[in-house]
């Protein structure tokens, strides 16, 4: 008995070795020729939608899973492309039968350092690591058996710490990558840390765009005036409700916001804010919630929507890890006029279940499908939702 024991013991370390060994990171991304489930996901709206409190008239489902779903980007024809920060994969997923549930799931590659950003162009998948940009052209066409990708650039920092980034084309069809700050409070000599940069379709002529950014995993422009707006975690350790996070306006080309120097336009750091006064810096358009750690954000443009939601920018709120109360974990709404932030309010909320201070859903990005609906990432329940007004 002894001996079986000891045989069954050898057996199951080796198959957890096995299962860990995968997770290794490679320098060239593998496409899966066949897609996860071709037809049925197995999606189902679980009983824990029920905990979530809604404006009257929307609805919420669950449009499809994705282990750690983190940011996402939509094809003109409607794939959703989904990526990881916890995991090695990227994602894509379609509704095909028009039931607003994905049917279909493809995994496009894995082996990956925290693909957390994607991003949509002609055709093309834009995928950033922490230190490389990779391209998957004529990607739609190619789901099942996904071409081998193109490494456009490979000079961001290595550092995982705030490494993760998120991406997008802006107005001017160049792509925008954030580079966080490679701790939690620290002031590195290298201009590129805690920036906003962007460069050519191609990877051409990189340029720092935005300072003083200590970690962005989120921005979008808006619809009218072009000027990028993003959303930026605060500093961690100065207590429960300081400093508060932000939602920033850019207005011109290389602006700095004060990290580490000043934080929310006001609060100098207790280590570097001896160096400039926050005057010298650009001051939030919105302050948000202390430590709510804000994501993904968008502008409403759609129909579906009642027309008072039309131009309001939507964030997905991570919620806090180091405040003694939790806080977030929703998805909140800014009223914006002339430039400034002047309405702070809850859309969605009940992720958090305040009387317990436990969490089980983390809201990560939002995205909008042309029928002007709303989907949000879930990297903690492994969700995407469907938010639809059906009053």
């Amino acid at each position: 008995m002894r001996i079986f024991t000891f045989i069954l013991f050898i057996g199951f370390t080796f198959l957890n070795y096995a299962c860990n060994s995968k997770a290794e990171t490679s320098n060239d991304p593998q496409a899966i020729t066949d897609p996860v489930a071709d037809g049925e996901t197995g999606t189902e709206n679980a009983p824990e939608l029920d905990r979530l409190n809604l404006p009257d008239g929307f609805k919420i489902t669950v449009w499809g899973e994705v282990e750690n779903a983190r940011s996402m980007a939509v094809s003109p024809s409607g794939t959703v492309f989904v990526g990881n920060r916890g995991e090695d994969k990227v994602y894509a997923l379609q509704d095909t039968n028009g039931d607003h549930i994905a049917d279909k799931k493809y995994i496009l590659a894995e082996g990956l350092t925290m693909p957390n950003g994607v991003a949509f162009r002609n055709g093309s998948l834009y995928v950033a690591e922490v230190s490389k940009l990779w391209r998957f052209d004529n990607i739609e066409s190619n789901l099942k058996n996904p071409p081998k990708p193109t490494l456009i650039y490979e000079d961001y920092p290595t550092e995982a710490h705030h490494g993760w980034k998120y991406i997008a084309f802006g107005p001017d069809d160049k792509l925008y990558v954030p580079v966080g700050a490679p701790c939690n409070i620290c002031d590195r000599e290298e201009e590129i840390y805690a920036s906003i940069t962007r460069m050519n379709a191609d990877g051409s002529n990189r340029e720092i765009y935005a300072k003083g950014v200590r970690n962005t995993v989120g921005f979008t422009w808006h619809p009218e005036t072009k000027e990028m707006w993003f959303t930026d975690n605060g500093r961690d350790h100065l207590g429960d409700n300081f400093p508060p996070c932000e939602l920033n306006r850019v207005s011109k080309k290389g602006q700095h916001f004060g990290y580490p120097y000043c934080h929310a336009g006001e609060i100098a750091d207790p280590e570097f804010g001896g160096k400039f006064p926050c005057s010298d810096f650009v001051k939030p358009a919105r302050k948000l919630g202390p430590h709510v750690a804000p994501l993904g954000l968008k502008f409403y443009t759609g129909n579906m929507f009642p027309s008072k939601y039309k131009g309001k920018i939507f964030i997905a709120e991570h919620g806090s890890w180091n405040r003694t109360n939790k806080i977030g974990y929703k998805i909140s709404m800014v009223t914006e006029e002339k430039g400034q932030g002047v309405k702070y309010e809850t859309f969605i909320d009940g992720w958090l279940s305040k009387s317990k201070n436990e969490a089980w859903g983390r809201p990560v990005d939002v995205v909008f499908l042309k029928d002007g609906s709303m989907l949000i990432s879930d990297d903690y329940f492994n969700k995407i939702y469907r938010v639809s007004y059906e009053g």
